[in-house]
């Protein structure tokens, strides 16, 4: 099926979509809330600590990156829950792929602030 909108009228209609989905995460899903309210507490780091612009950007689209993997992961699950709550291991091996991914960007925010706000890093080095 087609687009019926174009230009600027797609686009608000895109926006209200995307605060849709933001409104639909923060109301079912604490795994969301949890990540969200951890960036919201370390934007403040980011914003205090002496880092160059790029460290700065590094650590910023850290914490982007396991909201947007949290986003993908949740609708993952609620499509296949969408499908049906019976057991199938094509199901949980989804689901587990999509956990195990923000596992991993999880552990790649974790190292990406270490190595940028570790005691005597040197990135000249």
């Amino acid at each position: 099926m087609k687009p019926k909108n174009k230009g600027l009228i797609r686009l608000l209609y895109a926006t209200r979509y995307s605060f849709q989905g933001l409104r639909a995460l923060w109301r079912h899903e604490a795994a969301f809330r949890q990540e969200l309210m951890l960036s919201v507490l370390l934007t403040p780091v980011i914003i205090m600590a002496d880092v160059t612009p790029a460290e700065r950007a590094l650590l910023v689209l850290s914490l982007l990156l396991v909201l947007i993997t949290e986003i993908l992961n949740t609708a993952v699950e609620v499509v296949i829950d969408r499908i049906g709550h019976e057991d199938h291991a094509l199901s949980g091996r989804a689901k587990d792929m999509g956990s195990a991914a923000v596992m991993l960007s999880l552990i790649g925010a974790a190292i990406t602030w270490g190595i940028v706000l570790w005691p005597g890093y040197d990135p000249s080095r």
